[in-house]
């Protein structure tokens, strides 16, 4: 392994959880609402792909304002859909964008969505460049503005592109999170950790393949193609059972007036199957680990999850504990 994280695990390893009601597959999506920059500060880090089709210039008031639409215009788009078909979101709810746009998480909370923390701007990701000091208050103000914006604290992460250093999840883990879905790497979830005294982290798959930033917008995927590829990523893991499927949006991509269309086709096509539980991520993550769910991970001790207790851990170390000899290979890792 190239990591201690977690030991690695194989898909015939791999359990097959038991959703609510029998369900074959547990289904959330996820929408993504953070605050693009004009001018970031000096040293911050964004997506490089995401860029002008005139080239890298500054002031970008066109990357900026296509960023906004979301905001303005595409998640109301969004919403009307997901209403059509009685979907709560999850938000990964940048902190900027908690501050900027309240009455996009009211609307949000008014549909019973959850939150999780999702960084401080879309413009400025986590990177091994950060001190551990400067990571941690990063993560310390995502989970802060979160609680500012709703009132409760964040069971998730989401980070801002997925970027992670070596000690994010130990320092998420000292934060007191209790998942995050920064990880491609399986589409069941299982463990991290454990991290300073026995503290895991439960790894919640995004699956970016479906992702809509990644397929319409750097891919040019057309949104036809899209959602026959969603439809049928969803049609194999509902027969394989077991699973979860989580469909990430951003507003400004599937928002627009040339998409939206498609995401009501594609929801039609994976909702028409029987045996779906309708989550939230953070329902997924208390079902996993608290429930009966959580037996096929092995064993946990009582404090290894806190969803939405709020509060902070004692101090943990920035990088795993490494256990004594080869981790074992086997269907409770």
């Amino acid at each position: 392994m190239d990591h201690l994280h977690h030991a690695f695990r194989t898909l015939p390893d791999a359990p097959e959880f038991t959703w609510p009601d029998g369900a074959r597959i547990a289904f959330t999506v996820t929408i993504l609402l953070d605050h693009w920059e004009l001018s970031p500060p000096a040293g911050a880090s964004r997506d490089p792909r995401i860029v002008s089709p005139l080239g890298s210039f500054h002031p970008d008031w066109l990357t900026f304002s296509h960023r906004e639409y979301g905001a303005r215009v595409g998640i109301f788009r969004i919403f009307e859909v997901l209403d059509r078909y009685n979907l709560r979101p999850s938000i990964g709810l940048g902190a900027e964008a908690g501050r900027r746009y309240p009455e996009l998480v009211d609307e949000c909370a008014r549909r019973s969505a959850c939150f999780m923390a999702h960084g401080t701007h879309a413009t400025r990701r986590i990177t091994a460049d950060m001190t551990a000091a400067e990571e941690r208050q990063h993560i310390a103000e995502s989970r802060q503005a979160v609680i500012d914006a709703t009132g409760i604290p964040p069971a998730g992460w989401c980070g801002q592109d997925f970027n992670q250093s070596t000690r994010t999840n130990a320092l998420l883990a000292e934060a007191g999170f209790a998942y995050t879905t920064d990880w491609a790497n399986d589409d069941r979830p299982y463990l991290h950790g454990p991290y300073g005294e026995q503290r895991h982290l439960l790894a919640l798959p995004p699956q970016p393949e479906w992702n809509d930033l990644e397929c319409m917008a750097l891919r040019r995927v057309s949104p036809p193609i899209w959602a026959s590829g969603v439809v049928e990523a969803f049609d194999y893991l509902h027969q394989e059972g077991g699973g979860t499927f989580n469909l990430t949006l951003h507003p400004f991509v599937t928002g627009q007036a040339h998409r939206i269309r498609y995401l009501g086709e594609a929801l039609a096509g994976m909702l028409g199957h029987p045996g779906i539980w309708r989550a939230t991520t953070d329902e997924v993550a208390k079902h996993v680990v608290l429930g009966a769910a959580g037996s096929k991970l092995g064993a946990l001790p009582p404090q290894a999850f806190q969803l939405a207790e709020g509060g902070q851990s004692e101090p943990l170390p920035a990088t795993p504990q490494a256990p004594p000899g080869k981790r074992p290979r086997g269907r409770n890792t």
